[in-house]
Parts: structure tokens; C-alpha cells; sequence
């Protein structure tokens, strides 16, 4: 069996914002909310950290891979923490490690993972990963 991860096992952490719409019948955030947490953490990290530009850059990241395990609900209007790190940096691919805390708690609530292969924006072929964006990267790495 895999060990739960815990606060530790993160290097960097950003506040996330449960929405009344995240909910489902149930009354706790709907798995597929999970992934859109997910994508917007690593995004977040790579535009604020790695100079990524979303928008004209020659080079972008998509998500070929991704998977989370559900531990423990939560809902609106929880208050979260999202962890991340990178697990593996490849040539052209990048495996980040994200887990969801509510606000304060040591018990992650959920974690998985995520896979960017990097290609180029015109010709959707992978490249290297970009040197600076490596080097922001490797800050994060286990």
C-alpha cells in the first residue's frame, strides 16, 4: 500500500478557493474539480515561477497523463492548500506531485499527479524542456 502523503512531502503551497458550484448532489467537491484544482496549481507555479507565457510563448505544456486518489471530502466553503513538487523531470516531460489540504490541516484530502509533455506551440512536436523553466523546476524536484 502507498504512504499518504503529508505536508512534507511538498515544496510549495498555494491557497485555493472552494466554489458553491464545486459541489455535487453529495454536498462535497465533485472528483472532476479535483483535476481543474490540479491544472491550475502547476499552471500557476509555471507562470509565476518558470516565465511560462500561456499566451505567445514558442513553447507549452500538456497534460498527457494525470491521476488522483480521493482520501477525505471537502466542500463549500472549505478553505484549501494545495501542495506541489515535481516528482521526475525528463527531456521533454515533467511529472508534478499535487495534493489538496484544507486550510491548516496536517491529512492531505486528496493527491495525485500530473504529467506536462512540452511542445512546440507551432508544430505541436516535444521539446527539450526549456533551460529556464528546468532550473525552476529542480527547485521544486524530491
Amino acid at each position: 500500500m502507498e504512504k499518504r502523503p503529508e505536508r512534507t512531502d511538498y515544496k510549495v503551497f498555494f491557497p485555493l478557493t472552494t466554489r458553491w458550484m464545486d459541489n455535487d448532489l453529495y454536498g462535497h467537491v465533485n472528483n472532476v474539480i479535483y483535476y481543474s484544482y490540479f491544472d491550475t496549481i502547476v499552471n500557476l507555479y509555471l507562470i509565476e515561477n518558470g516565465g511560462l507565457d500561456i499566451h505567445s510563448g514558442p513553447v507549452v505544456g500538456y497534460v498527457v497523463n494525470s491521476g488522483c486518489n480521493y482520501l477525505a471530502p471537502v466542500g463549500y466553503p472549505d478553505h484549501l492548500e494545495a501542495g506541489l513538487r515535481v516528482d521526475k523531470i525528463g527531456n521533454t516531460s515533467v511529472q508534478y506531485g499535487v495534493a489538496i489540504f484544507k486550510k491548516g490541516e496536517p491529512l492531505v484530502s486528496a493527491y495525485g499527479h500530473v504529467v506536462h509533455v512540452f511542445v512546440d506551440r507551432s508544430s505541436n512536436k516535444p521539446v527539450k524542456v526549456p533551460a529556464d523553466l528546468r532550473e525552476k523546476l529542480e527547485i521544486i524536484l524530491i
